[in-house]
């Protein structure tokens, strides 16, 4: 099986819970705390092409940074890009990667569809 990336934060249940279930299903996994090093605008544009979304839609809405920052803003595109690059605690999470798809494993029991239907 190719191996599953994850983009992951260990500070959150959800994407701990992930890593759990991949874990539990003999998933090969490659993890990216993406806090520590974050993803650039293009591996962030990248992203977004493999999960369809547009940029604001990966933005995690109720983060005190966004709701003290960001919160009623109509950035474009690339600006919504540009922030999540610099503050990468913006991005929803945890995202799984499994070749040209991706989602964001929320809820978590959506990352078990995904592995299965990508076999």
């Amino acid at each position: 099986m190719e191996t599953v990336k994850i983009y992951h934060n260990i500070r959150c249940s959800k994407s701990r819970e992930v890593c759990t279930i991949l874990e539990k299903k003999k998933v090969k996994t490659e993890v990216f705390e993406y806090l520590k090093t974050p993803p650039t605008q293009a591996e962030i544009k990248e992203l977004l092409k493999k999960l369809g979304i547009k940029a604001v839609d990966l933005v995690r809405k109720k983060e005190p940074l966004f709701l003290e920052k960001y919160e009623g803003k109509k950035l474009t595109e690339a600006q919504w890009i540009k922030a999540m690059a610099q503050n990468p605690i913006l991005i929803e999470r945890p995202i799984v990667v499994k070749g040209k798809k991706a989602i964001i494993g929320r809820p978590s029991e959506k990352v078990l569809e995904f592995i299965k239907s990508l076999k």
